[in-house]
């Protein structure tokens, strides 16, 4: 079982690290995904957090900014 899940900030492009991170290693795949939706502090649809395997080894990462961003105003 394993005991340390390593958590990757990105102060944007987590998408996209994510997937080259998953196109490099092998035995690597996304196991989940979740983004942002309607009215939220990013673009609709912008990755909030994943869930992924580099070579076994499960790994999340998330946008940094999703933690120190106020709400856009309307």
């Amino acid at each position: 079982m394993q005991k340390i899940t390593p958590f990757l900030w990105f102060d944007n492009q987590a998408e996209e690290a994510v997937n080259l991170y998953v196109s490099l290693f092998n035995n690597s795949k996304i196991l989940d995904v979740n983004r942002y939706g309607k009215d939220a502090p990013f673009p609709e649809g912008t990755l909030f957090t994943a869930r992924f395997q580099l070579e076994g080894q499960e790994c999340v990462a998330t946008l940094q900014a999703a933690y120190n961003q106020e709400p856009e105003a309307a």
